[in-house]
């Protein structure tokens, strides 16, 4: 029965993808190198060991939301499910690669944006989690199939740039921020009664008037 193990050689973000996504190049090797493999059908759930490195005073600053204070970070500081990805690695022998594709996303609704944004410079340390089906030659050339173990993992540094540069490039010199309706009806209204051009104008006419209550 195979017995898969699973690395991580580097990361990339996608060119020309639909959305922002960075592909994880894995290299997959089976211990026995003789043995034929079918297909692999492989999940992965990735987590962000956000413990496992060290944080400046400003991106301890940036992580208030997230973590709280840091003298509380003993107790809050836990690693943060980041993702599921999967793929279908095709037939091989010994060892192969495939790419893992992650979507990812501007919404500062979701943690993980909040953390890689407030991060400075750097890795993120990653945990990938693997499981699924194998689907491989028998001793006779019968298809056998077999599940992944579920203590099967790996360990990966994702340099922090590799996420900066690419959602620079798909969101230059702009975030995305959702709001509830009811709030984007008030700032609408407050944008047309001032006769703001852009939404950039009303926002910076907003923050011109401090002690006001824009949002009322």
């Amino acid at each position: 029965m195979p017995d898969l193990s699973f690395s991580v050689e580097s990361a990339a973000a996608v060119p020309f993808a639909a959305a922002p996504t960075i592909a994880l190049k894995l290299r997959i090797t089976n211990a026995d190198p003789a043995e034929a493999i079918h297909t692999v059908v492989l999940r992965s759930q990735i987590q962000l060991e956000v413990a496992r490195r060290r944080y400046t005073a400003a991106e301890q600053a940036h992580m208030l939301e997230l973590f709280g204070d840091p003298d509380r970070w003993s107790q809050t500081l836990r690693s943060m499910l980041w993702t599921h990805a999967s793929v279908v690695v095709p037939s091989f022998t010994g060892s192969t690669h495939a790419d893992l594709l992650i979507p990812c996303t501007f919404d500062f609704n979701v943690a993980a944006t909040k953390y890689f944004h407030g991060l400075d410079a750097g890795e993120v340390p990653l945990l990938l989690m693997f499981s699924g089906t194998v689907f491989y030659a028998g001793p006779d050339g019968e298809l056998l199939v077999a599940p992944i173990s579920w203590d099967k993992e790996t360990k990966f540094r994702l340099a922090l740039e590799v996420w900066k540069d690419m959602m620079n490039a798909y969101y230059p010199n702009s975030v995305l921020l959702s709001l509830p309706r009811d709030v984007f009806e008030r700032l609408h209204q407050y944008k047309m009664t001032h006769a703001a051009g852009t939404w950039e104008q009303a926002f910076e006419m907003m923050l011109a008037e401090p002690g006001q209550t824009v949002l009322q």
